[in-house]
């Protein structure tokens, strides 16, 4: 119960922070900015891999759950847990910045700003090369240490600087999902919920074959 406490909580304060500057940039005029937006993404995923990574692995992230249980490095038996406790915490993020934020049309939801399948294509690539580097970094399946947390945050906010204004650079569904069911917009939800996990599971051969590989 600590462990899903913790991975909730976790992706609480990942999606508030993240969603909620980009609520502020909107409501402010741009006074975020699109690099400090990313910058926040990154920033809040590595405090909190260094806030919970030893408790719960800081996943925050269903699709990296399901990578880390496709490389046999978390119990499968565990995965609707955790799945669970990720959405929970997303959701409730999304429904206190609903409150605090009251005419936010979006609550920071993923938007394709061009085609769906350029988003599509974007989010697999982006989720991709993000479980790569987890894979890498991690011990077993937690997201834990002093390079994880910078290497892996760093990777989110260099994602979230080229790819944001183009697809919104999600790679999580839970991240997605929250915003769009929270404001009502789910039309576009599919490619954040199929793209990211096609990314993670597809990323695992490749770091097998490539990564892991050369370690033994």
């Amino acid at each position: 119960m600590k462990k899903l406490i913790a991975e909730a909580t976790a992706t609480f304060m990942m999606v508030f922070c993240g969603t909620g500057a980009m609520i502020a940039d909107q409501q402010t005029g741009g006074a975020v900015t699109h690099v400090g937006v990313a910058l926040t993404w990154g920033l809040i995923v590595m405090a909190m891999i260094y806030a919970f990574g030893d408790t719960s692995g800081a996943h925050m992230n269903p699709a990296v759950s399901i990578g880390f249980a496709i490389a046999k490095r978390f119990p499968v038996k565990s995965l609707p847990s955790y799945i669970i406790a990720q959405f929970a915490g997303a959701l409730l993020a999304s429904r206190v910045l609903k409150l605090l934020f009251p005419t936010s049309p979006l609550l920071g939801a993923t938007m394709p700003a061009g085609t769906e399948m350029q988003s599509f294509v974007l989010e697999f690539f982006l989720t991709f090369i993000l479980m790569l580097v987890i894979m890498a970094v991690a011990h077993g399946s937690k997201e834990q240490g002093q390079l994880a947390g910078l290497a892996i945050g760093a990777v989110v906010g260099l994602e979230a600087i080229f790819a944001g204004p183009i697809c919104g650079a999600s790679m999580n569904p839970a991240r997605s999902f929250a915003p769009a069911l929270i404001s009502g917009h789910l039309e576009h939800l599919w490619i954040y919920i199929t793209a990211p996990f096609i990314g993670a599971v597809l990323a695992i051969p490749v770091w097998k074959y490539f990564i892991a590989g050369a370690k033994t």
